[in-house]
């Protein structure tokens, strides 16, 4: 007897967890394999090895444990073990140590079972034409992970400490009203991420303006939505700013508008006048232009304004502004053949008086 046990019970409980140690990759590909079987009757065309790969170590890991505290279960604690620390006995002590694991170890196997559904989500998303499915896999991805961390707490505080949920829900019932008072904000941006997502004002990978802030949409979450800006920065906007903000899809747009002013100056004879704007508009034939205006637009006391607009196709940034470039010189060129200068391009001081003796 050694420790209130035979050695005999020792020795087959190290053997119970020697064997399982040994075969836990086995088992668990073997148990891995089995879920795969259920998983595969939902989702068809599933990859195994992807779901062994994320599967499999949290599972063996989970049997180990549980195994384990079984085997151990059939021994006896030793009494004089059985100290009080701090009102609790060392044996109740380690029975929740145990529990705890037990419970940690059960919950990151739900949380890469989630994960691999959504990688399962995620590639049948990628089939769509949409990126709207794809931000809303992540986004539930997200926001089940909480709500089972959330599970695994109140399991632990049940099993592994014994309180009582109920009595402890109902308890909390002020202080919950007063912490919902106090996130306010965030269950605001936890709606708004919903009203996001069913409403679909933008999607992941739409290029918007809010807030003063231009850029790409990368991330919708539960409390922001991350914008990678034209500068290259990286933006939280929380989500409520985004639904209640007046915000301008740039992806959606149908057009490209460029606008051009000319300040041309005022010794330029209403005949030249007419023949540059009439010159511009023979310009602005293009096969990339669909809809253009020139008109001379003010008559001004220091210049004539003529506003020339475009309109293109919704073409890339970068084809865009190289086509305003190509008109900018067109024009600057047909200045110089007409001779035409821009207000303020010359400036002539008279001195006008007379001496006094």
């Amino acid at each position: 007897m050694v420790f209130d046990n035979p050695v005999r019970s020792y020795l087959i409980v190290a053997g119970v967890v020697l064997l399982v140690l040994i075969l836990k990759r086995v088992i668990s590909r073997y148990f891995a394999g089995l879920i795969y079987q259920l998983v595969n009757v939902i989702f068809k065309d599933v990859d195994k090895r992807s779901f062994a790969d994320l599967v499999a170590k949290p599972l063996g890991l989970f049997l180990l444990i549980l195994v384990s505290i079984i085997a151990l279960h059939n021994l006896n604690f030793p009494g004089y073990w059985d100290v009080e620390v701090y009102k609790y006995s060392t044996k109740e002590i380690i029975h929740t140590a145990g529990t705890i694991v037990l419970i940690v170890s059960f919950i990151w196997l739900l949380l890469r079972m989630i994960d691999f559904i959504a990688l399962i989500l995620e590639k049948k998303a990628d089939q769509t034409p949409s990126q709207s499915d794809n931000q809303l896999i992540i986004f539930f991805k997200d926001f089940f992970k909480v709500v089972l961390g959330v599970i695994g707490i109140l399991m632990i505080l049940k099993a592994g400490f014994g309180f009582n949920i109920s009595s402890l829900i109902t308890g909390l019932s002020i202080a919950t009203a007063a912490i919902a008072l106090a996130l306010r904000e965030s269950l605001e941006n936890l709606i708004a991420s919903f009203i996001i997502f069913f409403d679909k004002p933008f999607t992941a990978g739409d290029l918007v303006h809010v807030q003063q802030v231009t850029g790409t949409v990368e991330k919708i979450g539960l409390r922001s939505t991350r914008i990678r800006t034209d500068q290259k920065t990286f933006v939280s906007v929380p989500n409520k700013q985004m639904v209640d903000s007046i915000l301008d899809n740039l992806s959606l747009r149908t057009q490209r508008k460029a606008e051009i002013r000319l300040e041309i100056g005022l010794s330029t004879s209403a005949d030249n006048l007419n023949k540059i704007i009439e010159a511009i508009k023979g310009k602005l034939n293009h096969l990339q232009i669909e809809e253009s205006a020139v008109f001379l637009t003010d008559i001004k006391t220091n210049s004539f304004l003529i506003t020339i607009d475009f309109f293109t196709a919704p073409i890339a940034f970068n084809d865009f502004q190289r086509l305003k470039q190509q008109k900018n010189l067109e024009i600057l060129k047909l200045m110089e053949e007409l001779k035409i200068e821009l207000a303020g391009a010359s400036n002539e001081i008279k001195i006008s008086g007379k001496l006094e003796q």
